[in-house]
């Protein structure tokens, strides 16, 4: 494994999916800043382009930031 593919990870996150932008193993968690490796990542926000660790994380970021911002003008 090369040294870029060890470190933390950039990534786009899409509905249902997400692309990696920059080799990594791990995404850090929004509310907690804790390191989540790729293959257990499983909740992110795609009009945030943020991950979170736990469901609990989710309602936590959702909690303290309100709706997510919309797309439109």
């Amino acid at each position: 494994m090369s040294p870029l593919e060890t470190g933390e990870a950039a990534v786009e996150y899409r509905p249902g999916s997400y692309r990696l932008l920059k080799p990594g193993q791990f995404v850090r968690c929004a509310v907690s800043a804790e390191p989540i490796p790729l293959d257990q990542l499983r909740y992110w926000s795609v009009e945030r382009q943020e991950a979170y660790a736990s469901p609990v994380a989710v309602l936590a970021r959702t909690s303290e930031a309100g709706p997510a911002p919309s797309g439109g003008a």
